[in-house]
């Protein structure tokens, strides 16, 4: 791979590490170190994450996606000739997600969200995630200058969209149903965090809720929206700039915080933290 590419691929290991704890703690209690302690390069454990209360289902998905993120991992790893990143530090303590919440809803929510305490909790945090790769992926594979580069990027992509799928399926079919003990539905919170996601990234429309308007919809003829999409029915892009500003939870690719306490790693997140950027990344 040619720098350019070895960088863009490095960088989406960030999300890699993200999902796989979320996802392996949630369900096993123990994460990627439990498994493969050679990919952390280093990198120190998670913050916070801990076992989820989950039923069989929403568990056994839970951890076969974590393990599908160890592989990526590793395919991240082998692209870039065995030159992985350290993972980051990871925040997924219920106090970060009940933070980020608390800013979709608009008020601090009694008692605070927990997104271990039971399914359909875990499965509204989950939801931030997957889709968060997926548009990531769409926006990095244009960077991608080698036909390897970009065939390992569509099939991550992939593997995202179709966790994301899952997950929004599994929401869509309790949309209408009330989150206790909030009186909110749980359509209501995908769509707040969605709309949190467009304002943090500032980036316009690019993430949506699972129920739209019928302007928003598949052809504007579904309120159903299980999939995001746009008027053509495409997959949103995002840039690595509109990414680290939902992650972060700051609005700013340079205000590191909530999930990323010290920042995401590599050379393409690292130069954020400073004025100078690659010239080939000046367009991301």
């Amino acid at each position: 791979m040619v720098a350019p590419d070895i960088e863009v691929v490095r960088f989406a290991s960030n999300f890699e590490y993200l999902e796989g704890e979320f996802f392996l703690h949630s369900a096993l209690g123990k994460g990627i170190d439990s498994i493969n302690p050679n990919l952390a390069f280093g990198g120190p454990p998670p913050i916070g994450a801990q076992k989820a209360n989950l039923d069989h289902v929403t568990a056994k998905m839970a951890e076969e996606f974590g393990n599908q993120e160890i592989g990526q991992l590793r395919a991240v790893i082998e692209a870039a000739g065995g030159r992985g990143i350290k993972r980051p530090l990871l925040n997924l303590s219920k106090e970060v997600f009940s933070d980020i919440f608390d800013k979709a809803i608009g008020f601090k929510l009694k008692p605070r969200f927990d997104p271990y305490s039971n399914s359909i909790n875990f499965l509204l945090a989950a939801n931030l995630f997957p889709y968060t790769g997926l548009v990531g992926l769409v926006g990095a594979t244009p960077l991608l200058l080698l036909p390897q580069s970009r065939k390992l990027a569509a099939s991550l992509l992939g593997a995202e969209s179709g966790q994301n799928a899952v997950i929004r399926t599994l929401l869509y079919q309790r949309a209408n149903e009330t989150v206790h003990p909030y009186n909110i539905t749980v359509a209501e919170f995908t769509n707040r965090t969605s709309t949190l996601a467009n304002k943090l990234a500032n980036c316009g429309l690019k993430d949506e809720g699972i129920i739209v308007p019928r302007s928003l919809g598949a052809e504007n003829r579904t309120e159903s929206n299980i999939l995001a999409a746009d008027v053509y029915s495409r997959s949103y892009s995002q840039t690595v700039r509109e990414l680290l500003r939902i992650l972060y939870a700051s609005g700013s690719e340079s205000k590191v915080g909530a999930f990323f306490p010290k920042g995401a790693n590599g050379l393409i997140a690292r130069s954020f933290h400073s004025k100078k950027l690659p010239n080939w990344k000046q367009r991301n």
